[in-house]
């Protein structure tokens, strides 16, 4: 049996989503024939040649000049300046010619298209040079990074544009599949004539089954953005390749899927499972061998020959954590992957900027009560350890296979104990890397764990302070207050620890005083240093969540649902405050990116909103509320 994972477009151009290499590293641990490809990365790559470009503009040529937005005019003005630039360009992006971050610089050699605006957000009258406030004279590389990425940006835009107006560099065509209730939409989009995205796509997949010749075939679909790419990989293989068989899983799927019934998705996959991949994989493939029967397959949907979607869930064990084995990323293209710096914060840019090698060090969350969150699905509720032994066995495997010693710790919350074990064993043994990843603000990081941590490489966290308000806090059921979050927060910026704040406005019952005071925090955290970088997401209730379950309970009503026989996940409900979120949403945005860049944070936080400042309540905190905190915990 040789199994062939593929990460379908689009989820990251800077380091290969992690899913893949779990499963070929488990696979191959069982002594099963496993390889992977990230067409996500190849699909970008087919259009950033000169090649590539020349594609776009015949595309860009047939629209009407009065369907041509500004950014696809400014490309076919500077068709040659993009066509010659492209190549050099992607190469210094991937690392392999420093040197031309000199030409970049000069802003001479790149063709500035409409993205190139947002410089206009940096000016400095003082310092006679937009960007040099954020780089200063040291920072070369970073600042041509920056300046190519808003020129991708810019031909992402051209993309968008004129080739398929669902193209994005991460929500691919992301309204088609998330939350769903009917498969039509993506039906519809399917059954449509293939984009010149969709043909690319079609000859990369023919590629990559030619080249491994797998029996089976598994798309892993983290996000609503990739779904649709993903059957469109499934669409070619049932037609060039009918043999092989396709199993589909992955966060989206785990998520939204739970209640599927439409018999229409399986006209292009043949397997759909559930939470974690590896116990459904193993007994798919001993059925596939004739090993067991399909009644035994484990948390496996399936469509019988009446069209009937069946779910089955034969009783077995999952694997234990300590069980799934290394993550490989042998067969991906690591030097391909593409460096951006969207965002010149320090901390924010971790996300885009950078090969990371990704390692999971629990699955599940410890915590498992935060009212918004998914806790009853399993990549929450079923919380597994690995020895520090065993982890710092992992990371050594991983740096010899990569090369590389930078990693990102994706667990949803990394507990404490474990982190500190995997810091003294990272010490013991002499183990040099750097690290960063997701945790609770809990009391039990102490100024000396941070310490601890920061010299065991740690470089950077983040966390969910969600809305910053003890109030809503305790209605979220985080367990954290938010002079703990900033004596917390402190205590790794002091150990020179980057902290990234994840944030959440328009949660049930919140007043617009609330909102107000929620962003006079966040000021004060920016103020006093005890957070560099952070985002504001507006609150989603879903079905999986305390808050979906229980509405009553957090003073909500819930909105009814219509059939649903696709996908399941965001629900709206009724708040009686009766509060515009969305309006002030926009507010807290610009807020927080000027709080990045160290604007405004001197000033009133009602200037931020789109509406006078007599229309909105005063902060009802003291602008010294966190330095006090801080003080009281020295």
């Amino acid at each position: 049996m040789k199994v062939l994972s593929l990460i379908p477009p689009m989820t990251q151009l800077n380091t290969p989503y992690p899913s893949t290499a779990y499963l070929t590293g488990f696979l191959r641990s069982r002594k099963i024939d496993a390889a992977q490809e990230d067409l996500a990365l190849a699909l970008v790559l087919s259009f950033f040649t000169p090649d590539g470009l020349f594609e776009i503009h015949t595309q860009a040529l047939v629209l009407p000049e009065e369907e041509r937005s500004a950014s696809v005019n400014f490309f076919l003005d500077y068709f040659q300046d993009y066509q010659s630039t492209i190549a050099p360009t992607i190469a210094f992006l991937q690392g392999r010619d420093s040197t031309l971050c000199h030409r970049i610089n000069g802003r001479e050699f790149l063709p500035e298209g409409p993205r190139f605006q947002s410089l206009d957000a940096y000016d400095d009258e003082d310092s006679g040079d937009s960007l040099e406030w954020a780089f200063g004279a040291l920072g070369s590389q970073d600042r041509a990074r920056h300046l190519a990425t808003l020129y991708l940006n810019d031909l992402s835009d051209v993309i968008k544009d004129a080739v398929d107006n669902r193209f994005e560099f991460v929500r691919y065509a992301e309204s088609l599949a998330s939350s769903q209730p009917s498969f039509t939409p993506l039906a519809l989009a399917l059954d449509a004539r293939p984009t010149l995205l969709d043909s690319h796509l079609q000859e990369l997949t023919l590629h990559a089954v030619n080249k491994h010749q797998p029996d089976l075939v598994l798309l892993s679909v983290p996000f609503p953005g990739a779904m649709y790419a993903a059957l469109r990989i499934a669409q070619t293989l049932k037609k060039h390749c009918p043999q092989i068989k396709i199993g589909l899983g992955g966060g989206y799927v785990n998520t939204e899927l739970r209640e599927l019934s439409d018999p229409r998705v399986f006209e292009f996959v043949d397997y759909i499972t559930l939470d974690s991949g590896e116990r459904p994989l193993l007994a798919l493939i001993d059925y596939l061998e004739g090993k067991r029967s399909i009644d035994r397959l484990v948390r496996t949907f399936i469509c019988n020959d009446k069209k009937e979607v069946r779910y089955i869930n034969w009783p077995e064990l999952d694997i234990p954590f300590e069980e799934v084995g290394t993550a490989t990323w042998d067969g991906l293209p690591l030097d391909s992957y593409l460096s951006l710096l969207d965002m010149l914060n320090p901390m924010h840019r971790l996300w885009s900027d950078g090969r990371w090698n990704k390692l999971t060090v629990a699955h599940g969350c410890y915590w498992k009560k935060c009212s918004f969150c998914d806790v009853t699905l399993d990549y929450i509720s079923r919380y597994e350890t690995a020895s520090a032994s065993l982890l710092v066995d992992r990371i050594e495997e991983i740096i010899g296979e990569t090369g590389q010693t930078g990693f990102h710790f994706v667990d949803e919350a990394a507990p404490p104990k474990i982190l500190k074990a995997l810091a003294e064993e990272l010490i013991r043994r002499k183990v040099i890397i750097s690290w960063w990843g997701n945790i609770r603000f809990e009391k039990t990081f102490t100024p000396e764990l941070a310490q601890l941590l920061a010299k065991s490489g740690c470089i950077a966290m983040s966390g969910g302070l969600e809305v910053a308000s003890d109030r809503l806090l305790a209605l979220m059921k985080k367990g954290v207050t938010v002079d703990q979050v900033a004596q917390v927060t402190k205590g790794f910026s002091d150990a020179g620890i980057l902290v990234h704040a994840y944030l959440m406005y328009g949660f049930p019952t919140q007043t617009v005083q609330e909102t107000v005071d929620a962003l006079e925090y966040v000021r004060q955290l920016f103020e006093n240093g005890c957070i560099q970088s952070g985002f504001f997401h507006r609150f989603i209730c879903t079905v999986h969540s305390p808050v979906g379950k229980n509405p009553g309970e957090y003073g909500v009503q819930l909105v009814p649902l219509p059939p649903i026989t696709f996908a399941k996940n965001d629900i709206a409900f009724i708040d009686p405050t009766g509060v515009d979120h969305d309006m002030l949403g926009h507010g807290l945005k610009k807020a927080i990116y000027n709080f990045m860049h160290g604007i405004g944070l001197e000033e009133d936080v009602r200037v931020w909103f789109d509406m006078p400042k007599k229309q909105l309540p005063k902060p009802s905190v003291s602008r010294t509320q966190i330095a006090a905190a801080l003080y009281s915990s020295m």
